[in-house]
């Protein structure tokens, strides 16, 4: 049976959800959270939260909602921009390879301003709340962006389909009614940033993915149909051409889709990097072995940031770079998200003797997946070549929990603290855990 996309928010529960979507949800929440706390170390991050202190402030009882890792309180709008701008600085966090972009770096900061102004007025929301409503945000998200780029020609950000996810969880935190909850997507879908993708990839600044807009769009757009504004329809979730992305909304779940990065760069860039990490684990190399190098791959990852990236934002979109890091470092994380590492000589080299080739059979293919081969030119003459690759981290090459759980401390414990780290993963495995508690852990500063 076919329900509408309103009448999936009005009427779903938490014991409708299957345990494998809570599993990944669960996941994603831990996955996010990590990324948020190393965010709050980047210029992004800080310049967002001054301007939404000292522009989006929260009024003398008004709506209010306090920033991750940081102990300010701003009104939700701001929290939610200001969160989004944060866990995106950081290029770590979750999505999904068909949609061609990521929720939890949208959903997830509107989702927690929403809960936290709902608990700080003494409203009745549970950890099962939370969750719901991250799923919804997901799952109505997806489905808004696989429409739209079905439907339409350019290529968007992801800031334009997580606005209509973080509407549609800010419909069911707020308990809107079926009329509200249609105009609150409606309001999203129209208000949210339709910035193209391809100029953040051709032109990295602090820009990013177009989620610092998407995020607090949702969150205005559910309070606004609360206060009586409308908006519907929302084009991507109604009509006949949205009607196949939809059909099946309830009986099967995009949120199951949702993959992870094993490292803070540019997905599009994880195929070489894995396969350049097992050439040099495989054969015991070390990077003054290697003359040259050579990355097949699809053509959005050729348009990726060449070889000598001069900010971290144009390291996060590079291809070349990143993979050198690999070669030369044996690992990418927070060690290597200096900004002295785009002065590492070695890494230089290897980037520059690096060519990208445009693969048209990788472009053809690369929908679901992403996908590139890695040749290095060894001093010795030799040459070794790797299998076509796919990222790890998709569903059907899944990071282990533990894999997951490493990441997350390896991003936050530093930064927050182990023992802080270590109560936040031990509050989100339980079943029903303290939500004011998880709220306190992720807003106190550290």
């Amino acid at each position: 049976m076919t329900i509408s996309v309103t009448e999936f928010i009005q009427t779903i529960r938490y014991q409708d959800i299957p345990e494998d979507v809570l599993a990944v949800m669960r996941r994603s929440l831990l996955d996010t959270i990590g990324v948020a706390a190393i965010g709050t170390t980047t210029r992004i991050s800080n310049i967002v939260k001054e301007f939404a202190r000292t522009q989006m402030p929260a009024g003398v009882d008004s709506a209010a909602s306090r920033l991750l890792f940081s102990g300010l309180t701003v009104s939700p709008v701001g929290a939610a921009m200001a969160g989004a701008f944060t866990v995106d600085s950081i290029d770590a966090h979750d999505g999904y390879s068909k949609v061609k972009g990521h929720a939890g770096s949208g959903i997830f900061p509107a989702v927690i301003a929403l809960i936290d102004d709902l608990l700080r007025q003494g409203k009745d929301v549970s950890s099962q709340d939370l969750l719901v409503a991250l799923i919804i945000g997901y799952e109505v998200g997806y489905r808004s962006g696989l429409c739209m780029h079905g439907t339409v020609a350019d290529y968007h950000t992801s800031g334009a389909w997580t606005a209509v996810g973080a509407a549609a969880a800010g419909a069911y935190l707020l308990k809107l009614d079926k009329e509200q909850t249609r105009h609150a997507l409606g309001i999203a879908e129209y208000h949210g940033p339709r910035s193209q993708m391809m100029r953040c990839i051709d032109h990295p600044t602090m820009l990013r993915d177009g989620v610092g807009w998407g995020a607090p769009s949702g969150v205005s757009a559910a309070y606004m149909a609360q206060l009586g504004f409308t908006g519907a329809p929302a084009i991507t979730a109604e009509g006949e051409e949205a009607k196949p992305y939809w059909d099946d909304l309830g009986q099967r779940w995009e949120v199951n889709n949702t993959h992870y990065k094993a490292y803070p760069v540019c997905r599009w860039a994880h195929p070489a990097i894995d396969a350049v990490q097992d050439l040099m684990k495989d054969n015991n190399l070390v990077s003054t072995d290697i003359e040259r190098a050579q990355i097949n791959t699809f053509h959005y990852a050729t348009r990726l940031v060449k070889h000598a990236p001069k900010t971290m934002d144009e390291l996060t979109y590079a291809l070349a770079y990143p993979f050198a890091i690999m070669a030369v470092h044996g690992e990418i994380g927070p060690k290597q998200l200096q900004e002295s590492i785009l002065q590492d000589k070695e890494v230089q080299r290897i980037s520059t003797a690096t060519e990208l080739v445009d693969d048209a059979h990788y472009t053809a293919i690369s929908i679901d997946k992403r996908w590139a081969d890695v040749t290095l030119f060894l001093n010795d003459g030799r040459e070794l070549q790797s299998d076509a690759r796919t990222p790890r981290g998709d569903p059907d090459n899944p990071l282990s929990d533990k894999e997951i759980s490493d990441k997350f401390h390896l991003l936050a414990d530093d930064i927050i603290g182990a023992d802080r780290a270590h109560k936040i993963e031990a509050l989100i495995s339980e079943v029903n855990f303290d939500l004011p508690q998880l709220l306190t852990l992720i807003t106190d500063k550290y």
